[in-house]
C-alpha cells in the first residue's frame, strides 16, 4: 500500500505533539500544572479528557481535511518549536470537536496536542505580534498555529516570595555619569548612568527615537552596549535560527565562568519584548524559565517588588502603562527625579534571585538584561 505525502505529514505531526505530563519527556513549558509565576495556571487538573487513542483518532481525522501546504507549514512550526518562522495557519474557528467529555474548538484543540495539553480555555492565551490575525477579528478564519500563540501568566494575589526589594529602588542615586557599571547596596540596583546617556546621545542624533533600550550583562560585567529599540517587537536570543534582532551570540564576552557559559548557551531562543497598546510583554521562548521584576507588576501601594519566575511558552505583561502612570505622581520627588528614560525592567535567564535562593542580587546572576523604557 503506498502512503501518500499527506499520510506522512500527519505521522510526522503526530510523532512531535506536545508530551503529556507523566510521559518522561514534559517540559514545563507546556505544562501549566507546575506553575507560572506559582499563580492561576498552577490550578490545574492533571487528568486528561479522553484517552491516547481518541486523541490520536481526531487528531488524524482533522489533520487529514488540512491542505498539504498548510500541513507543511504546520510541521515546520511545531518541528522548530516556534524558532523558524511560519505563516499562518488559517483555519474555520467555529468547527467543534468532542473529546471525552469535553468540547473543544478547532482551534483550542491544536493549541492542546501541540503546545500545552492542560488547556482548557481560550481566555488563557495571547496572540502573538507576529501573527498576522494579531489584532484582527475575523468571524469566520482564525490562525491555528500554536507557535503563534502564547500562555498568559497569571499572577497571584498576593504573589509568592521569591524575593522581596525595597521601592525606594526606584529613586536614582548621586552618581556622577562617569560610573561604567551598576552599583548596588543593600540588594538595591541602579541603572548606570553611562547607558543612559548612551541612548540619550540616540535621540540627539536624529534618529527615530526609541521606546526602550537593552542592556545585557554577566553578573557584575555589562557586556556590548546598549540596544536601542525602535521596532514594536524584538527578539533577543544567544541562537535562533532566522533570527532577527539582538542576539547575544554575537557580543563578545571575556567572561570565563563555567556557570556563565553554562546558563549563556541554555538562552536559545531567548526572549521576545512586544510594545503593545496597555504596556510592553514579555514572551518567554527559551526551554528554561526566565525571572522578572518590575515596578508595574506589584500592587502600587505595596513597599516591596518581587521577583516573578515565568516559564517557556509564557507570557506576562512586564510594564504596564496604566500603572507607571500612577506611579509616576507628579508632587512626588521621589518619581519626578527619575532618570529620563523612566523604569527598568529585570530579566534574568534560568538562574533565580533574591530570598529563596543563594543568589541575592541580579548582579550574582550568571545571564540578565536591563530593560529601560522612555516613557516621554
Amino acid at each position: 500500500m503506498f502512503r501518500t505525502k499527506r499520510s506522512g505529514l500527519v505521522r510526522r505531526l503526530w510523532r512531535s505533539r506536545a508530551p503529556l505530563e507523566g510521559d518522561g519527556e514534559a517540559d514545563t513549558g507546556t505544562h501549566g500544572s507546575r506553575g507560572c509565576c506559582m499563580g492561576k495556571s498552577a490550578n490545574v487538573s492533571k487528568s486528561h479528557p479522553g484517552t491516547e487513542a481518541e486523541l490520536k483518532a481526531l487528531t488524524h481525522s482533522i489533520l487529514k481535511k488540512i491542505k498539504e501546504k498548510q500541513l507543511e507549514a504546520l510541521l515546520q512550526a511545531v518541528e522548530s518549536k516556534g524558532g523558524a518562522r511560519s505563516p499562518c495557519l488559517l483555519l474555520p474557528s467555529k468547527v467543534d470537536s468532542k473529546l471525552g467529555q469535553h468540547t473543544y474548538s478547532l482551534p483550542l484543540l491544536l493549541y492542546k496536542v501541540f503546545r500545552w495539553p492542560d488547556l482548557r480555555h481560550s481566555s488563557e492565551l495571547k496572540r502573538l505580534y507576529c501573527c498576522e490575525s494579531y489584532g484582527e477579528m475575523n468571524p469566520e478564519l482564525v490562525c491555528c498555529n500554536p507557535h503563534h500563540m502564547s500562555r498568559i501568566c497569571e499572577l497571584e494575589s498576593p504573589p509568592p516570595p521569591y524575593s522581596r526589594y525595597p521601592m525606594d529602588f526606584l529613586k536614582p542615586p548621586d552618581i556622577p555619569d562617569s560610573v561604567p557599571t551598576s552599583t548596588e547596596a543593600g540588594g538595591i540596583s541602579y541603572s548606570a548612568p553611562e547607558g543612559l546617556s548612551d541612548s540619550q546621545t540616540l535621540q540627539e542624533s536624529g534618529e527615530r527615537v526609541h521606546w526602550c533600550v537593552v542592556a545585557y550583562w554577566e553578573e557584575k560585567t555589562r557586556v556590548g552596549r546598549l540596544y536601542s529599540v525602535q521596532e514594536p517587537s524584538l527578539d533577543i536570543f544567544y541562537d535562533l535560527p532566522q533570527g532577527n534582532g539582538f542576539c547575544l551570540g554575537q557580543l563578545s564576552s571575556d567572561n570565563k565562568s563555567q556557570l556563565v557559559q553554562k546558563v549563556r548557551s541554555k538562552i536559545g531562543y531567548g526572549i521576545q519584548l512586544t510594545r503593545e497598546l496597555d504596556g510592553v510583554w514579555v514572551y518567554n521562548r527559551s526551554c528554561y524559565p526566565i525571572f522578572i521584576k518590575s515596578a508595574t507588576l506589584d500592587n502600587p501601594d505595596s513597599r516591596t517588588l518581587l521577583v516573578h519566575k515565568v516559564f517557556p511558552g509564557f507570557s506576562v505583561k512586564a510594564f504596564d502603562y496604566e500603572k507607571a502612570d500612577s506611579l509616576q505622581r507628579p508632587n512626588d520627588h521621589e518619581f519626578t527625579q527619575q532618570p529620563r528614560t523612566g523604569f527598568t525592567v529585570q530579566i534574568s535567564f534560568v538562574k533565580g534571585w533574591g530570598q529563596c535562593y543563594t543568589r541575592q542580587f541580579i548582579s550574582s546572576c550568571p545571564c540578565w538584561l536591563e530593560v529601560i523604557f522612555n516613557t516621554r
